[in-house]
């Protein structure tokens, strides 16, 4: 894709202004408390599975900025075992790194000089973001989740890096699946991106992952989706805009409004959708309560 057709592409799906004084909140104005309380109805075993990797703390090649884990307190350092003791640790985590399960918020991009709605770059300072921060989500996102297995529509384990997941994929996949991907959705993508990291080994997933090609955005645009999630980035590197990196974050948090899931764990979540016969379930996902946040650790449940 050229620059020049992916910025007609960023005109055609921007949702700038589209909600007057409510624009702020982005594609969470589709997700109605009518459409949370319908998604309550999708629990029905009571299962839950986890979306999120383990909090990874070994430096590698694809984890170059490993999550920081470390005790601060030892039960039987305090003086004997008589008692009350306690234990305690310390994480931290530069989190918008490759290998850290995460959402984005909208202040996360900045593209042309300005953040979603136009804000300019100048409402992120040293003290945060001003605007379209992750508090926009204080209070949780809930919503009907679906997976859209690629690989297993392509009968292949896994999407090799660098392929991109084009709108065609997502349509068969529904098809395939028996699922329609609707308005308020949080819709999450499988590339098999995890699977093949545990089974080929480790490698530069800076310059060569499976993603999602921009025309995506189309469709996101199309079935009003809230919120988008994949087992990388979401973005295919190398990237398929010339002279544009990260189209697909520049695409969504910038133009449409729609928070990113990024490097969930999905293989768990596969699994059990085979398992029950059914692509959708509930969706529930709790930033952590940062003020003026640009994102958060994310440990998403899906509820059958």
């Amino acid at each position: 894709m050229t620059e020049a057709e992916f910025r007609a592409l960023y005109e055609s799906v921007s949702n700038w202004g589209r909600w007057g004084k409510r624009s702020d909140r982005g594609a969470l104005n589709y997700l109605t408390p009518e459409r949370v309380a319908r998604a309550t109805g999708l629990v029905r075993s009571g299962i839950t599975v986890s979306l999120s990797k383990p909090l990874d703390t070994e430096r590698r090649i694809d984890n170059p900025e490993p999550a920081d884990h470390r005790m601060t307190m030892m039960p039987e350092g305090d003086g004997g075992s008589e008692g009350l003791h306690f234990a305690k640790d310390y994480i931290g985590a530069d989190y918008h790194n490759e290998g850290h399960s995460h959402i984005d918020a909208f202040s996360h991009v900045a593209f042309d000089g300005v953040l979603y709605d136009g804000t300019p770059v100048s409402s992120v300072t040293a003290d945060g973001a001003g605007s379209g921060a992750i508090d926009l989500l204080e209070n949780g996102l809930v919503a009907r989740g679906v997976l859209l297995d690629i690989p297993g529509v392509r009968g292949v384990p896994w999407l090799e890096p660098g392929d991109n997941v084009m709108p065609a994929d997502v349509l068969e996949a529904e098809e395939q699946q028996g699922v329609l991907v609707e308005a308020g959705d949080v819709l999450l993508v499988r590339t098999g991106h995890v699977r093949r990291q545990f089974e080929r080994g480790h490698w530069d997933t800076t310059k060569a992952k499976a993603g999602m090609h921009p025309t995506i955005a189309r469709f996101l645009a199309e079935r009003s989706v809230v919120a988008l999630g994949s087992d990388g980035n979401n973005d295919t590197a190398p990237s398929a805009v010339d002279g544009i990196g990260f189209p697909i974050h520049v695409l969504t948090l910038n133009a449409m409004g729609v928070h990113l899931f990024d490097y969930l764990q999905l293989e768990d979540l596969l699994a059990r959708c085979e398992a029950a016969g059914r692509w959708e379930f509930l969706l529930a996902a709790a930033p952590l309560r940062i003020a003026g946040g640009t994102g958060s650790p994310l440990n998403p449940i899906a509820v059958f």
